[in-house]
């Protein structure tokens, strides 16, 4: 299900942003980088916050917000599930985030991060933009650095009135139901081939993919500089994977996190019909009970 789009365009070029700032006319620019290094072995999860990278550098007059602890729901066992949707309106407007703000997010990685917090801003009606190639991008360019500590909070214009979230989301009942054929839909992982084949070590209880799943790796959608390819890039590779896919495409990746870059790569070549799994595999692998599928190289 393809069509243009009606919402406003995802992304934003560095050599944009950096306009934007020189002539006075600054979005809020939040940094939401995490460090999540790689598994040692099955189960093996340690993210930790972006905070001290931020301080060293960052875009100036960003603010670094720390995912650990804020835009999620800390009160559950699985990490960086979306909050109660009160609580996410009360910490964007202590961003300075509400009605019509104008939002640019980045992070120091390959934009995963940024394309999070922009799917979970978007399935409340804010139209963010992830900046691309995040702060690699900038980098190279040799663009304007900052240290030190955190822009003045200014207030939004206007408050954020939402009292649910969009149709953005799916559950672990959801996606049971499309596994076992009661509800149309698709399911793609956005792990990396080895990932989905269960041949690497993964942060999570069981190596694998659920049943019937696709594999569109979120990293296959960034070219050589790290920015999303071009539209008709995408376009054929979500074909390759999704010509004959049922709606709704349901994203999953071990956190729910990498399948947020799928959404952006798919919405920016004009795909409507996206849901994330947000619990993702972090949820799905500590039910036993919960089958997975591992491919010939792949290990239990």
């Amino acid at each position: 299900m393809y069509k243009l789009s009606s919402v406003a365009w995802p992304l934003i070029q560095a050599e944009e942003l950096a306009a934007l700032l020189g002539e006075g006319r600054a979005p809020v620019v939040l940094d939401v980088t995490v460090l999540l290094a790689p598994a040692r072995f099955d189960g093996d999860y340690r993210p930790e916050s972006g905070a001290a990278g931020w301080r060293e550098a960052h875009v100036p007059d960003s603010r670094h917000v720390d995912l650990l602890a804020a835009l999620s729901d800390t009160g559950r066992t699985l990490h960086f599930s979306r909050p109660p949707v009160g609580r996410l309106v009360e910490e964007l407007a202590e961003l300075g985030i509400g009605s019509g703000s104008d939002v640019v997010l980045y992070d120091q990685g390959s934009m995963t991060w940024a394309s999070r917090v922009w799917w979970l801003l978007r399935s409340v009606g804010v139209d963010a933009r992830v900046l691309d190639g995040g702060f690699a991008r900038w980098r190279a360019l040799d663009l304007p650095i900052a240290t030190g500590d955190d822009a003045p909070v200014r207030p939004p214009a206007a408050p954020l009135h939402v009292t649910a979230y969009r149709p953005a989301w799916a559950d672990r009942v959801d996606v049971t139901a499309i596994v076992e054929g009661r509800a149309p839909g698709t399911l793609v992982c956005a792990l990396a081939p080895a990932q989905f084949s269960g041949a690497e070590k993964t942060r999570y209880s069981r190596r694998g993919h659920i049943p019937g799943s696709r594999n569109l790796s979120a990293k296959s959608l960034l070219d050589a500089t790290g920015r999303l390819r071009s539209v008709d890039e995408l376009r054929v590779l979500a074909a390759a994977e999704l010509s004959d896919s049922e709606s709704p495409v349901v994203l999953y990746c071990g956190g729910g996190i990498s399948a947020c870059l799928s959404a952006l790569g798919l919405v920016v070549a004009g795909r409507d019909d996206i849901r994330i799994y947000d619990g993702s595999l972090e949820e799905w692998t500590a039910d036993p009970a919960l089958p997975l599928v591992t491919l010939p190289g792949g290990e239990l």
